[in-house]
């Protein structure tokens, strides 16, 4: 395994119900490999096996076919799992379902004491993953008391407290309008290029999507695509097929195109057409 690989699934598939009448097949032979500081987005139709993928990445799901490994650790050694689980952390839809503590800070704290890490070494994480979400000045505040995105955002922080290489997040912005999007998504696209998170982002938001290094496109547990945003969302008629839909910027690049304008593949937001259109 190439040193960067922090995670390698190699013919991964997962059965729910293996064995029995109501047995369904969700993953089927799903090769892939990310990279230590990638940040790589997921996306795929309703049951195309996103969430059974995530679920594999930190060994809460195990594989019934093929294997996984995260820093090199098979997911399917029990023995392997707390070290698998402090490696990549997750996040997952409703923020509401995350946050166990009635203050912010004690919430953030809760990770690292059940790891028994020291109380002074607790204080240090708690306080340097705030400010990494930009939480900092509501450390005192109940949590139910903040809006969607800041919630998710404390939530992340709860994962970084644990200090992982990788943060996975399942639709961890499906809930969310659009400021909270907005809020989670600066966020992690932050960590990823400052601090060098490996970000992995399951989400039915084309627009997000177009933001990761690479784009992952699952169809009925089957990987079907896997190349950076310009090259996935080039293939609008086998996106559609599937069911998936393209940034809305690709609809405008195309239409400018037809009216003879060229617009370069790379260009998949409105920032970027932007920059494009008035250098």
């Amino acid at each position: 395994m190439p040193p960067d690989d922090l995670i390698v699934t190699s013919g991964l598939g997962h059965r729910y119900g293996a064995g029995t009448e109501q047995e369904v097949t969700a993953l089927e032979g799903v090769d892939l490999r990310i990279a230590q500081g990638e940040f790589v987005a997921v996306i795929g139709p309703n049951g195309s096996g996103k969430s059974t993928l995530a679920r594999h990445l930190n060994a809460l799901l195990l594989p019934t076919e093929g294997r996984v490994t995260v820093n090199g650790l098979d997911t399917r050694d029990p023995d392997h799992h707390w070290s698998i689980r402090q490696t990549v952390g997750m996040v997952f839809q409703n923020p509401d379902n995350q946050i166990v503590a009635t203050v912010v800070e004690e919430d953030v704290a809760f990770g690292p004491e059940n790891l028994a890490v020291p109380p002074e070494e607790i204080r240090r994480r708690v306080d340097e993953a705030l400010a990494l979400v930009r939480m900092q000045d509501y450390a005192r505040h109940a949590p139910h008391l903040l809006s969607g995105g800041q919630k998710q955002r404390v939530a992340i922080a709860g994962a970084l407290a644990m200090r992982p290489a990788c943060l996975v997040l399942d639709e961890a912005t499906a809930m969310l309008d659009p400021r909270g999007r907005r809020e989670v998504l600066q966020t992690v696209r932050r960590l990823n290029r400052d601090e060098g998170l490996t970000v992995v982002l399951i989400t039915h938001f084309m627009e997000e999507a177009a933001l990761a290094d690479r784009v992952v496109v699952l169809d009925r547990g089957h990987l079907v695509m896997d190349g950076r945003p310009e090259e996935v969302f080039s293939e609008v008629d086998f996106l559609e097929g599937i069911g998936l839909g393209v940034p809305q910027i690709v609809g405008v690049r195309r239409l400018l195109e037809e009216a003879g304008h060229p617009i370069p593949p790379s260009v998949l937001t409105l920032e970027a057409m932007v920059d494009f259109l008035c250098p």
